[in-house]
């Protein structure tokens, strides 16, 4: 058997822009993208990404360059997710909520060559390529404007616009052959742990193997209608990108997630799928049913969430109102979601609180996986499957990424004896679903991004009136977790919460500032003089129980509330000391 040859009759490079190449012979009259008034078919997005394609390779793009994009969840960053790696290029999507000085810094650390702008991000554009002109970096990408294609507003940055490349492009271009499937497709930054990010690197593989599993995992029938309430950034749509594609689907843009936006699309195209973090249920219930664009929902709409643990009781909420929720667990570095909550049938007959308790766990490995454990990380021994015992999550298979873009420290230190180590820490129940406990490395989610609390501790710390600060994770009603600082001041100093929050927002991006600001005279630390952060996460959660009161109880319970938390808080230092 050992004989018997291996040719392209038998053996083709695995990529998902096979799925696109299926898709416009298959599907082709099938409406393929939805924005506004506009209307594309399969055939004619394939015809639009070849004549992108064809445009960056007369702009001297080679194989494995970078190509970035800031933009919303229009068609252009849709058509990118084909049209660069056809053209035989990295896509680098670029979070559209990071200040200039973090988009300078992936741009720089990527060495992106081409820079694919929104008209709407133009003005925070600027102040990057300008960061990087003063860093001395030895070449500024090309800038690309994408106009709004529904309501074009001749906003530009230099001669080059979108639709002129698709334009100019030529529609008969071949696509640049796959040859080794481990060849890199995408280049997704993460803030993670650290005050800069990462580049965590997709390979062609890794992303179709990851969207065939997500497609199964989640039952996705042919012809879906998916609202891209996620953003595109985000790990590639979670690879929903291609998957939709490989579907035959219709991909329903929007350019901003509001809830008069998810609702009138929601009923105008009778989505069937979507994807969102838990904050989006909020919107959503928010929304409903006192607004008049709030139509009744008809048919059973799709979500798929993760990026922070959804509440059981929002759980009950958002299906009241028509939706199913499917929980996943996931992170960039393992290509978007690596465990689904897969439902059980006989789940069906227990109370909806107890059903909404089963989907808030994490579940079970998606297909790529090859395995998942939770693991004593001194012995590397698996934990007892009895839903007590704590280890660190650790992953292994085909969707995890091929590792951290020009940095082999970090790789050395998450890949591990054939593991990929993901920082958070879980149990495993006896049915073997997983459920995540905490993060071992502080990382603060608040509505789905990752915050490092270390990178919010050293912008308080430039305070010239601050001695020392440590940030950790408030609940937060609305957006799961947000950002508590404990901040020791200079002696006699008069600031006030509002300054350092007012300093924050000056050097943060906006999801990044503190929403409390405690001042103390003392942090708890250990004997070493690592401060206790278990201790601070303990104090912050008694101050959304008083910001969650009605105002009449707030009015009730000040001056108690007063008195108690200085008392509590010389309590936990007092412990931390023991």
């Amino acid at each position: 058997m050992d004989n018997l040859p291996k040719c392209g009759a038998n053996y083709v490079s695995l990529t998902p822009l096979t799925f696109l190449t299926r898709a416009s012979k298959c599907y082709a009259n099938r409406t393929s993208v939805i924005y506004g008034n506009v209307r594309f078919t399969w055939r004619q997005t394939y015809d639009r990404c070849c004549r992108v394609a064809s445009s960056l390779r007369s702009l001297n793009i080679v194989k494995n360059d970078v190509v970035s994009v800031l933009a919303p969840n229009v068609p252009a960053i849709y058509e990118m997710h084909f049209a660069v790696p056809m053209a035989g290029a990295v896509l680098n999507t670029i979070n559209t909520r990071l200040d200039a000085k973090n988009i300078a810094i992936i741009l720089k650390h990527s060495e992106a060559k081409v820079f694919f702008v929104d008209y709407e991000y133009l003005e925070i554009a600027k102040k990057a390529l300008e960061l990087l002109a003063t860093s001395k970096m030895t070449r500024i990408p090309l800038v690309v404007v994408i106009d709004d294609i529904d309501s074009p507003t001749g906003i530009r940055l230099g001669e080059l616009e979108y639709e002129q490349l698709v334009h100019q492009g030529n529609p008969s271009y071949v696509p640049e052959e796959i040859t080794d499937e481990w060849d890199p497709i995408t280049l997704n930054y993460t803030s993670g742990t650290t005050s800069e990010p990462k580049g965590v690197v997709y390979s062609h593989r890794g992303a179709f193997l990851s969207t065939l599993s997500l497609l199964l995992g989640w039952e996705m029938g042919t012809e879906p209608v998916y609202l891209w309430s996620l953003p595109m950034f985000h790990c590639n749509g979670w690879t929903f990108t291609w998957g939709v594609a490989a579907r035959g689907g219709t991909n329903v843009c929007i350019r901003n997630t509001t809830a008069k936006e998810m609702y009138t699309n929601i009923v105008l195209h009778n989505v069937t799928h979507m994807c969102c973090a838990p904050i989006v249920f909020n919107i959503l219930l928010e929304a409903k049913p006192h607004d008049e664009y709030s139509k009744p929902i008809t048919t059973r709409v799709q979500i798929l969430t993760g990026g922070a643990p959804p509440p059981a009781p929002l759980l009950e909420k958002i299906e009241k109102l028509g939706f199913h929720v499917v929980h996943a667990y996931g992170l960039t570095e393992a290509t978007g979601p690596a465990l689904l909550c897969e439902w059980q049938e006989k789940w069906n007959e227990l109370p909806s609180e107890n059903q909404a308790k089963l989907k808030s766990r994490q579940g079970v490995s998606i297909l790529t996986l090859a395995d998942v454990d939770v693991k004593n990380i001194d012995n590397m021994l698996s934990v007892p499957r009895d839903g007590k015992s704590i280890g660190e999550v650790c992953l292994r298979g085909s969707s995890i990424m091929k590792g951290y873009y020009k940095n082999d420290k970090a790789n050395y230190e998450i890949f591990k004896n054939g593991w990929f180590f993901t920082g958070d820490v879980g149990v495993i129940h006896q049915d073997g679903y997983l459920e995540i406990k905490d993060r071992s490395k502080d990382v603060i989610i608040s509505g789905g991004e990752n915050i490092s609390s270390i990178e919010v501790e050293n912008v308080i710390m430039k305070h010239k009136n601050v001695v020392e600060a440590s940030v950790v994770a408030m609940p937060h009603p609305k957006w799961g977790e947000s950002p508590c600082a404990f901040v020791i001041l200079t002696k006699n100093s008069q600031i006030k919460e509002v300054d350092i929050i007012g300093h924050c927002r000056s050097n943060l991006p906006g999801f990044m500032v503190p929403k409390k600001v405690k001042f103390v005279e003392e942090l708890p630390k250990t004997g070493t003089g690592k401060v206790q952060k278990n201790h601070l996460r303990t104090i912050a959660k008694t101050f959304v129980v008083v910001t969650e009161k009605s105002n009449h109880q707030k009015s009730k319970n000040t001056s108690q509330v007063n008195r108690e938390k200085p008392r509590y808080y010389e309590q936990i230092l007092a412990l931390s000391r023991l």
